[in-house]
């Protein structure tokens, strides 16, 4: 990623986590892990994590729903000429880190 990709990509993440701060209904911990955005600024990704697990589908779906809403949130914070369009992903990477960190523990 290029600087600027990196600069958008990690106000996108800090906007977000106060959005959705306010916007929880904390029944789960859900947490913004990271962002990318694609090198035209067309499209972003964020990835959160959700704890407990078994509440992640709730969850991922709470966040799909307010994705519009985050987007018009995004227009009034960000200073770019066009919002990219946002999708939302469970960070498999934190989750994979997690069940070795589990398994070291226990081995």
């Amino acid at each position: 990623m290029t600087q600027r990709n990196e600069k958008v990509a990690n106000q996108i993440k800090e906007l977000t986590a106060q959005f959705l701060n306010r916007e929880n209904n904390r029944t789960s911990l859900l947490t913004i892990t990271s962002c990318t955005v694609s090198p035209d600024l067309k499209r972003a990704t964020i990835f959160i994590t959700v704890f407990p697990t078994s509440k992640e589908t709730n969850v991922l779906n709470f966040v799909k729903r307010k994705l519009k809403e985050l987007r018009t949130f995004l227009k009034k914070s960000l200073s770019i000429k066009t919002i990219p369009y946002l999708d939302v992903a469970i960070d498999l990477g934190e989750k994979n880190r997690q069940k070795i960190d589990e398994l070291l523990r226990n081995g």
